[in-house]
């Protein structure tokens, strides 16, 4: 996990945001508040985050899924991307966290966009399914427990439209994938996941090196 782009080199890095981040005011206190937890490197990178929000808006997106909010920078970024009739349906287990998020979805104007569920996202998933809103949805961010991650992948691609996008994170694990002496159980997963979405032909796919590995699959 990492809050910006792997491989630069810090000037780079610096010089990248300085011609190119537009982050509200909003944005980078919740991004300021979240580092000073100790698990706060969980947060998404903001190039990462004005990067779903410009997605969001090329697809003209009213209804998105988060599986995975924290404290709510991702969440907010695409409330704040949406139309004013748009809706962000966000999964997570954790009140603590939440409620910071809910603080700033709240100072920001978005909250009324934000249906929070508080529960294991699978169950969370397989009752949208429950209810008929499959293919409902324009966009899905998969951020969450990676050992879920084949699951909640293989809810969200019954959740969106054909032309929907679901939008994968940590698909490079700060580099450990890469690594063939990593072992580790979530490595091993996030391996096999990204083999899997390589042969998935349900998907148009591109995985980019933003943040900690972005894999983006638009559904055919």
């Amino acid at each position: 996990m990492t809050t910006q782009t792997l491989g630069l080199e810090q000037n780079l890095y610096d010089y990248l945001l300085s011609v190119s981040l537009r982050e509200p005011e909003i944005l980078t206190q919740l991004r300021q508040e979240t580092v000073q937890y100790p698990i706060g490197r969980m947060q998404i990178a903001p190039e990462q985050g004005q990067f779903l929000a410009l997605l969001v808006q090329l697809l003209g997106a009213k209804k998105t899924l988060e599986i995975g909010v924290f404290t709510g920078y991702s969440s907010l970024v695409v409330a704040l991307a949406l139309p004013r009739d748009g809706k962000v349906v966000a999964c997570d287990v954790s009140d603590e966290f939440t409620t910071i998020a809910r603080r700033y979805w709240q100072q920001a104007g978005v909250a009324d966009k934000i249906q929070l569920h508080i529960a294991p996202a699978l169950e969370t998933l397989d009752r949208l399914l429950a209810t008929k809103e499959a293919e409902t949805f324009d966009f899905a961010f998969i951020d969450a427990d990676k050992s879920n991650y084949d699951g909640y992948y293989e809810r969200s691609l019954e959740l969106v439209r054909p032309g929907g996008l679901i939008a994968i994170d940590n698909v490079l694990w700060s580099g450990r994938v890469a690594d063939p002496e990593v072992q580790d159980n979530r490595t091993k997963k996030i391996r096999a996941f990204n083999q899997k979405l390589h042969q998935d032909q349900r998907v148009s796919l591109s995985l980019l090196a933003i943040a900690d590995g972005l894999t983006l699959a638009l559904k055919k």
